[in-house]
């Protein structure tokens, strides 16, 4: 049971970190999830597709880092760590991934409305309005970081979680 609380926490962390970013991405271009995405759902409202999205783009992440931090924090005799005790770091986690996402969102945005460093015709097949395109790159830069500071980050946590354990039994 204490490991399953482990992977909740993380999924519920990841769904919760994803209805946020993605209800502020929608309203920062929309196109990015009724033009770049598959249509899953028949809506446009930015509330209704950030709710949507935040949770089918996310649960499954939260069980990827989940289930190898539950084995790192609870496999073996070294002293195991429960749920509270990643609380902090996966908190942590969310908060490097926001800002993050936010620098690298707002950045390819700012040089984006100058020089278009992407052709968005090979991604939307030229779908993206000419004044949109700087702000579809902006919400795009800004997934793409959560995703790899997310991965990268999560990777650390398995490894301190591992690592902590390993320096309680001493």
């Amino acid at each position: 049971m204490p490991s399953a609380a482990i992977i909740l926490q993380c999924i519920l962390a990841a769904v919760c970190y994803g209805i946020i970013h993605d209800q502020i991405t929608t309203r920062v271009c929309l196109e990015y999830f009724t033009i770049a995405h598959p249509r899953l759902i028949e809506s446009t409202s930015p509330t209704v597709l950030g709710l949507f999205w935040g949770v089918a783009a996310t649960w499954w992440v939260g069980v990827l880092l989940g289930v190898p931090l539950a084995f790192a924090a609870r496999a073996g005799s070294w002293p195991r760590l429960g749920w509270r005790d990643l609380r902090r770091p996966l908190l942590c986690l969310l908060l490097v991934m926001a800002g993050t996402a936010a620098f690298a969102g707002g950045t390819t945005w700012l040089l984006s409305r100058h020089c278009s460093p992407v052709d968005l015709a090979d991604l939307t097949e030229n779908q993206i309005p000419p004044q949109m395109r700087a702000r579809f790159l902006g919400a795009w830069a800004a997934h793409l970081t959560s995703y790899g500071v997310g991965f990268g980050g999560g990777l650390a946590l398995i490894i301190r979680a591992f690592l902590r354990r390993i320096h309680a039994a001493r």
